[in-house]
């Protein structure tokens, strides 16, 4: 086994210097949120919603920049088939933050939440928010399980280390500095994070364009030199399921607490709207060296490199064309700087989904349902315990499932179809109850479970219109695999009919009990005819009970933050807007009450 001494200095350098930053953040804002008397935990959850213009446009761009999201634009766009037609990622996630900033962060902001479950259990009771906690949990976990799995193969292009080893050093690393420092650690360690992705691959891309292996790019783009074009095309049959792959970007991008986890922390309304627009615009940036990258990949004549003959995509590698790339058309020096920073970045990709997911956890789950009566110093406690709970088990999941990329698109997936229909209706739609929600959450379940899920061999039991079945080679062992392809956008379809479930069932159910066809004996869950329901949690019940005073976080921003605001932060001319937004959307507000 062959070290490489130069790779391995790169990738010390790198994660020491996000360490650094991490414990540094942690350090500078010990004391934030102390002043103004706002609880530890909130600061640990959400900083002290003070984060301003320019972390926060780093940390909000980071919410989908990782390594995830450079390696997977430069593998669609090198697959012959694909291209860049399907390389959505940058346009469907910057739209998504257009479309969060614009519709979603206001009220999410003004109404001075700290977790994206809140508005679900102030609305539908605490079991439907354990209830949607589950897809939530599920995307999280999954997604950090899948960076870690990315940078293993990383690293094991880099340098030939144990990769199981490397694995768990990075998410100890990053596990940490989130432990120590919570929120702004994430935040400062994105601005790293982004830079280090930037450099690495800027710096790397001259080197790989001029290699003498590789063609002129713009040719390869229309013309097939040693594989189909990567500009790439959408075919006929195939453009519902581009359509729906794109609305799961860009409509799927929102419900997930890795974003309202940097909505909420914004300093005003205002400013969460202003930090989703620059992130979108960061994430096109972004994604051009990836791009470039895809395509020197698909331009490059392998047989006259260090590879090999054989192409990346007839070695099942086209997963990591982009540290290849980097490895066998690059200098070793820029190639061991471009490799380093990139592990480091995904390294540090991992971090915010595990304090999301301990955030739900604590406040959700432990706080709201089992322990309203919880001290703030024992909800820290338990943030501490779960981050390193749910870092480990991504952490396991990383090194012992193979089948960890198909669990994520399945969980994202039911993110889409079960959450953003339901995070629609608690914030735009009035007289939803918690009947409509598990009405919804089932429609989103089924249908989109029905349609199966090629990546985990899960066979469909729902067949869609326009359903055919495909044989796939596996190219490493010969084998043929037939697998079902559902041509029909039942993803978008499922997330539609959760929507409309939600909003028929939840006036049948309270015309049933209302009209009295129905006894109020059976509204076992509280949600059509109690007045004063320990299920519903309002922002009244919540404030005017003294064992529930700890929730009070959920009524409408408290006064001393906007109080405050002038003296602490130097955009005056978005202070009255915010304060009026804060007042008009406040959930006792006329437009806002339960009916």
């Amino acid at each position: 086994m062959t070290i490489h001494v130069e790779g391995l200095v790169a990738i010390a350098i790198f994660y020491l210097l996000i360490l650094v930053v991490g414990i540094w953040a942690a350090w500078k804002n010990k004391h934030s949120g102390e002043a103004e008397g706002t609880d530890r935990s909130e600061t640990i959850m959400v900083g002290g919603r003070d984060i301003g213009l320019f972390v926060g446009g780093f940390t909000m761009t980071a919410t989908w920049v990782g390594g995830g999201y450079i390696n997977g634009t430069a593998e669609y766009v090198y697959l012959p088939g694909y291209g860049l037609a399907w390389a959505q990622a940058p346009f469907g996630y910057a739209l998504s933050l257009v479309v969060g900033g614009l519709f979603f962060a206001k009220p999410m902001r003004s109404r001075g939440y700290v977790t994206m479950l809140d508005p679900f259990q102030q609305i539908y009771g605490k079991r439907m928010g354990g209830l949607l906690f589950i897809p939530a949990l599920m995307g999280e976990i999954f997604w950090s399980a899948a960076i870690l799995s990315a940078l293993g193969a990383t690293l094991s292009v880099i340098v030939d280390i144990n990769i199981k080893m490397s694995v768990v050093i990075s998410a100890l690393i990053a596990i940490f500095y989130t432990l120590v420092g919570g929120l702004y650690s994430v935040a400062y360690t994105d601005v790293v994070q982004l830079f280090c992705i930037f450099l690495g691959l800027w710096i790397s891309v001259p080197f790989a364009l001029t290699n003498p292996a590789v063609s002129d790019i713009g040719i390869t783009a229309v013309t097939q030199i040693y594989q189909a074009p990567w500009r790439g095309s959408v075919a006929k049959e195939d453009t519902w399921v581009w359509i729906d792959n794109f609305c799961l970007l860009m409509l799927g991008g929102i419900p997930w607490q890795v974003y309202f986890q940097r909505v909420l922390s914004a300093s005003s309304a205002t400013y969460a709207q202003v930090l989703s627009f620059l992130a979108a615009f960061g994430c096109l940036v972004m994604a051009v060296p990836s791009v470039l990258i895809g395509a020197i990949g698909a331009s490059t004549d392998w047989n006259q490199t260090s590879y090999g003959p054989v192409s990346p995509k007839e070695k099942d590698e086209a997963d990591m064309i982009l540290p290849i790339v980097l490895q066998h058309l690059c200098p070793p020096f820029v190639s061991f700087f471009g490799l380093g920073a990139v592990s480091a970045a995904v390294m540090s990709s991992a971090d915010s989904s595990i304090l999301s997911a301990s955030s739900m956890f604590a406040r959700n789950i432990y706080q709201m349902a089992f322990r309203q009566s919880a001290s703030d110093k024992e909800i820290v406690w338990v943030m501490r315990i779960t981050i390193f709970v749910f870092g480990g088990l991504a952490t396991v999941m990383a090194l012992l499932t193979g089948t960890v990329y198909g669990l994520w698109y399945l969980s994202s997936d039911l993110v889409y179809v079960i959450i953003f229909p339901q995070l629609l209706s608690v914030l735009f739609v009035k007289g939803t109850n918690t009947y409509g929600s598990v009405a919804a959450y089932l429609f989103g379940m089924v249908l989109r479970i029905g349609g199966g899920e090629p990546y985990l061999r899960l066979p469909p039991f729902i067949y869609y219109p326009g359903w055919v079945v495909e044989e796939r080679v596996h190219h490493l062992t010969g084998l043929v695999e037939k697998v079902v392809v559902q041509k029909f956008p039942y993803k978008t379809v499922s997330m539609v009919a959760s929507f409309l479930g939600n909003v028929a069932f939840s006036h049948l159910a309270k015309y049933l009990f209302e009209s009295g066809k129905l006894s109020h004996k059976y509204d076992f869950l509280d949600a059509v005819v109690s007045k004063d329901s320990g299920e519903i949690m309002d922002k009244t019940t919540l404030v005017t009970r003294s064992n529930n005073i700890v929730l009070s976080e959920l009524a409408s921003v408290k006064p001393r933050l906007s109080v405050t605001l002038a003296s602490t932060f130097t955009r005056r001319d978005t202070l009255p807007t915010a304060i009026e937004d804060e007042e008009d959307s406040s959930p006792d507000s006329p437009d806002h009450k339960l009916d």
